[in-house]
């Protein structure tokens, strides 16, 4: 039994956490941001040194631009550890950041968003 034990623990330590996407937002809060981001005031180049390169870049009808940067962490389901069962019950749980800052077209934050969700992904071989 004890040998089992430390193997579930060994398993939890080498399958911990995972994140992905800028590294930068793990600890930005909405009023971290806010106090950063000035709308009408910063502009690309501000952004840019605070956050670095955006994940994404798009652009609206009218020409105005508009940047995505996201941080996902999460961890493993205690599921995925125990035989048979995670074959139906596996994933993983976490948080998503994502920052969202549109500027005009002299390139100046016209606005933003920042927003926390949770995520569960479901990674089981039969569903």
């Amino acid at each position: 039994m004890k040998r089992f034990a430390a193997m579930i623990c060994m398993a939890l330590l080498v399958t911990g956490c995972a994140s992905s996407g800028n590294k930068v937002l793990k600890n930005e809060t909405a009023k971290s941001v806010a106090a950063k981001i000035e709308k009408g005031r910063s502009t690309k180049d501000d952004v840019r040194a605070m956050f670095g390169d955006p994940m994404t870049t798009s652009f609206t009808d009218s020409g105005n631009e508009i940047w995505k940067y996201e941080f996902t962490k999460t961890h493993a389901k205690a599921t995925n550890f125990i035989p048979f069962v995670s074959l139906f019950k596996s994933g993983a749980k976490g948080k998503k950041k994502e920052l969202v800052v549109f500027f005009d077209k002299n390139g100046v934050v016209k606005n933003y968003s920042m927003s926390t969700s949770d995520v569960d992904m479901d990674t089981s071989l039969f569903q």
